[in-house]
């Protein structure tokens, strides 16, 4: 059974096709990686699941409920979390005062000078920054963190809204290795463990490979394949797509066609 189905999503700005009637699912438990060169449309298929872009054509359900023209507010009230390609936290707060933030707009709740929002939702906020690893950091400022732990941080504040559905904008962008690596493993347990699914868009090849469930590719607009790793690696219109002909993908540590920060790696053919 799909957690979401999108069904023939289209939207065009002027006379170019961003999104061309595109269409695939994400299942409970599932990590599905949505890749494609520059332009290819992520980015506004992402706005348009988040609710900031409204589709010209199309469906978008989640649980069998109709997202399309909702708010991204009520999108997000409804079980959609997200993260960005830059971590957004606030840096002038202490760790866990930023998941409480998000604690207390889950709830609607205001408080006034009587009852300060920092001494509320403590218990469940630890509970969560225990979950991705950062409790010990809960008292520090989020300006003093290293990149990869503020990535966990903005981690536990999608977690905060108990999402059914997460969206990551590029989760792994400007991370080392290591930091990657250690981000998409937590990704794949809380996954598994909450059952949740998640929708990801990532340049790093080695990362989608090593933890997509499965994947879509988008070219100009329109899904051009879709099927597990290997399926994808060997799909003769991604490779034209990505390198043109003969070359394929060969996953290689920290190299990258967009620099050595990891993205995608264009590989000759193997000896």
């Amino acid at each position: 059974m799909s957690l979401l189905r999108v069904a023939n999503l289209s939207m065009s700005f002027g006379g170019v096709k961003a999104v061309d009637d595109v269409s695939f699912d994400v299942k409970p438990g599932e990590l599905l990686a949505l890749i494609g060169p520059n332009g290819a449309g992520k980015s506004t298929c992402f706005n348009i699941l988040n609710g900031q872009l409204r589709p010209s054509r199309g469906s978008v359900l989640l649980d069998g409920q109709e997202l399309v023209g909702m708010r991204p507010r009520d999108i997000w009230r409804r079980g959609v979390g997200r993260t960005f390609q830059v971590a957004a936290t606030f840096n002038s707060m202490t760790v866990l005062e930023n998941v409480q933030m998000a604690l207390v707009s889950r709830e609607k709740r205001l408080y006034g000078l009587w009852k300060p929002a920092a001494s509320c939702f403590t218990d469940e906020a630890l509970s969560l920054l225990d979950q991705v690893g950062m409790a010990a950091h809960a008292r520090r400022a989020c300006s003093v963190l290293a990149y990869g732990d503020v990535k966990r941080v903005e981690m536990a504040i999608a977690l905060a809204n108990r999402p059914k559905l997460l969206l990551m904008d590029e989760p792994t962008a400007g991370m080392a290795p290591r930091e990657r690596n250690e981000l998409m493993a937590l990704t794949k347990r809380l996954v598994v463990e909450r059952k949740m699914g998640v929708l990801f868009t990532e340049h790093s090849m080695d990362v989608v490979f090593s933890y997509a469930n499965r994947v879509i590719v988008l070219a100009r607009g329109k899904l051009i394949a879709q099927g597990d790793a290997d399926t994808i690696r060997n799909d003769a219109n991604v490779q034209a797509v990505y390198f043109g002909t003969g070359k394929t993908f060969q996953p290689r540590a920290a190299l990258s066609m967009y620099g050595r920060d990891g993205g995608e790696t264009p590989a000759g053919p193997r000896a």
